[in-house]
């Protein structure tokens, strides 16, 4: 069993838009996931916006690959590579540390996760 931050068992991100690199919902990972989507997070406009900038537009649909296009507020399993690089750019999106699996501290910090901690879980 998959655990998150917070040393529980790693809950769901989102089924809508069903999210994680396995599409289960999940912020699980494996072997293949060499991306580490390992952050569930709340995505907001402003981080939209950089993730485009930098060349990974996550609100542009992509129905061959059964992407629907992210948009604000939208919970996804994020890169964690690409979290890190928003917190350095300021403009992180907010985390849900239950649904976070635990390799994310790895990447970062726990102080940095809670100081960006949204407080509720939905799907």
């Amino acid at each position: 069993m998959a655990l998150n931050v917070l040393g529980g068992p790693l809950k769901d991100c989102s089924h809508d838009p069903k999210t994680g690199f396995y599409r289960d919902g999940c912020c699980n990972t494996g072997p293949e996931d060499r991306g580490l989507h390992i952050i569930c997070v709340r995505v907001t406009d402003e981080f939209l916006t950089f993730s485009k900038a930098r060349g990974n537009d996550l609100s542009t649909p992509r129905p061959e690959f059964s992407f629907p296009g992210l948009k604000d507020g939208d919970q996804w399993c994020l890169c964690g590579l690409r979290w890190k690089e928003a917190l350095n750019a300021e403009v992180a999106p907010p985390v849900l540390l239950e649904a976070t699996h635990e390799k994310m501290l790895e990447i970062v910090t726990m102080e940095d996760l809670l100081a960006h901690a949204h407080a509720d879980v939905w799907c």
